[in-house]
């Protein structure tokens, strides 16, 4: 027998490792696979909608010129802040200069004019009148006393024709006096005329001040410098942006968010936002805007917040990451995502285990976070549900726990 054992101990040996083999594998069998399992607890559970945007300006305003001309001075630098009224940009203003020293010559001579002609003019036409009044008063007295004695045949016809063209002259005399200091007056044709010749002038006049004061360039509010593409020396030309400014007011930020997450933001919402640039300096933010309207291209829709106060690092078109609160529950039963099967076809399940084996649960899903998805009917607290997707129902299982499985969800 000895011999024989000898002879066949290879054999043996394999049949040896073959029964401990399938004696292991029985074992195995018997005690069920390894499962990752997570047990159902409620807990808090905070759904955010995260974006990316971009720091917007309450305004931008481009600075050019309307004339033509070449630039003495450039006042300012990118990143400089700038007041209401600022001086900018200056041009050469020589030409313009003179322009306007001689319609204000011309705008102080047409003034003296109109002096002239309402207070020396009408007075020379007042004392004229008078004087011709006087004349023609004596000359109708005349005229009358020799009317008489011609009737009486005491005076000659042709003295009577002297007096009496004498008379008529006074007469003229007088209608000219009166038509002249009705013309000195303000309603006179003189007095209009040097009237109207000032109004021309000083339109003249405020014609050469504000081609003049185009030759400056200021700011219309309060701004900080973006961009300047102007330096001195270059001719510039209508319609050419010289200076881009982003009005100093709210900062805020514009992003675009899938349309599917609309049912969670609400004007008013509070968000946290950090600039990539920091990551570690979040600061708060406030959903205001929601458009009205979808980019169908993108299928986004565009939302705007406020900074009440916002970080010294920000920029104009800095990119930032946005986190919204969507939803809030304090207790819920949350699952990992992936231990949910058929989550998108409407008739999601769950694996548990019951007597070592797994289970199908169907089950009704709710908000989702962070990777993880809440169960509102169909399990109960302290459930073990599977997370192993490749592991089929009726599967004798051994669970373990995962390590994470404690943690509370957020996102």
């Amino acid at each position: 027998m000895r011999q024989f054992f000898l002879q066949h101990k290879v054999f043996f040996g394999v049949a040896l490792c073959a029964s401990t083999v399938i004696a292991f594998l029985g074992v195995r069998r018997a005690r069920g696979v390894t499962v990752d399992v997570v047990p159902v607890q409620a807990q808090p559970l905070v759904q955010t909608v995260i974006a990316t945007g971009r720091v917007m300006s309450p305004a931008r305003v481009e600075i050019g010129s309307v004339i033509t001309g070449r630039v003495a001075r450039v006042l300012v630098e990118e990143g400089d802040r700038v007041e209401a009224g600022q001086v900018l940009i200056e041009l050469e203003n020589y030409e313009l200069v003179a322009a306007l020293r001689q319609a204000e010559a011309n705008e102080q001579q047409a003034r003296v004019r109109v002096a002239t002609v309402t207070e020396v003019g009408l007075a020379t036409a007042t004392e004229t009148l008078a004087q011709a009044k006087a004349t023609l008063d004596w000359s109708e007295r005349e005229f009358r006393r020799y009317q008489d004695l011609l009737a009486e045949e005491i005076l000659s016809r042709a003295r009577f024709e002297e007096v009496e063209r004498a008379y008529r002259v006074a007469k003229s005399q007088h209608e000219a006096a009166q038509t002249q200091v009705k013309a000195q007056r303000q309603s006179g044709a003189q007095t209009r005329d040097a009237v109207a010749k000032l109004a021309e002038t000083t339109a003249a006049r405020e014609l050469a001040a504000a081609k003049l004061a185009q030759t400056q360039l200021r700011a219309s509010v309060a701004s900080t410098v973006l961009t300047k593409q102007v330096e001195p020396g270059d001719i510039v030309q209508p319609g050419k942006t010289l200076l881009t400014l982003a009005t100093v007011g709210e900062t805020r930020i514009t992003a675009q968010i899938d349309e599917k997450n609309l049912p969670y933001l609400k004007v008013g919402e509070t968000a946290l936002a950090s600039a990539d640039a920091f990551p570690d300096a979040k600061f708060s933010a406030e959903l205001y805007y929601l458009a009205p309207s979808i980019d169908a291209e993108r299928g986004t829709v565009e939302v705007r917040f406020r900074i009440p106060d916002p970080p010294v690092h920000l920029r104009a078109d800095m990119t930032l990451t946005v986190e919204v609160r969507a939803a809030h529950k304090e207790h819920a039963f949350i699952v990992p995502l992936d231990a949910v099967r058929g989550a998108t076809s409407g008739t999601p399940t769950l694996l548990t285990i019951r007597d070592g084996k797994t289970v199908s649960l169907p089950v009704a899903v709710g908000l989702q976070a962070g990777g993880h998805i809440e169960i509102l009917r169909g399990v109960q607290a302290g459930d073990q549900i599977v997370v192993n997707a490749a592991v089929a129902p009726g599967t004798r299982v051994r669970p373990r726990l995962l390590a994470d499985a404690q943690s509370e969800v957020a996102s």
